[in-house]
């Protein structure tokens, strides 16, 4: 799925690296735990999550993850912006809930990482 696809399906709002919008992501992982997602063995993925800050990141940073989803209005920094755009991650945000979010995406065609 694209990432365009992904704001229009979650009425999302692109933050930073419209550069991605045609960018692909076949798989989502959820969660608000950054320690779970450093477990997640898989590049490119869409990570959807609530947490708003800097960690979250550098987290998917580390994790390889192709975008980052931030759910429930979670405001993003300026801080948080500038990282992202220095290393080329493309920021989404929507107003769902994680479990809305998820079950479109996933209604749309978008695999689960498990």
């Amino acid at each position: 799925m694209k990432v365009g696809d992904i704001c229009t399906i979650l009425k999302g709002e692109m933050i930073c690296g419209e550069d991605k919008i045609d960018h692909e992501v076949e798989f989502a992982f959820a969660s608000d735990l950054m320690s779970d997602v450093l477990t997640v063995n898989c590049n490119n993925i869409l990570l959807i999550t609530g947490l708003s800050n800097v960690q979250t990141i550098r987290t998917a940073e580390m994790s390889d993850a192709g975008c980052i989803l931030f759910v429930r209005n979670k405001k993003i920094s300026d801080e948080m912006r500038a990282l992202a755009e220095e290393i080329g991650m493309p920021l989404i945000a929507c107003p769902s809930t994680m479990f809305r979010a998820a079950g479109e995406l996933y209604k749309a065609g978008i695999k689960p990482l498990y």
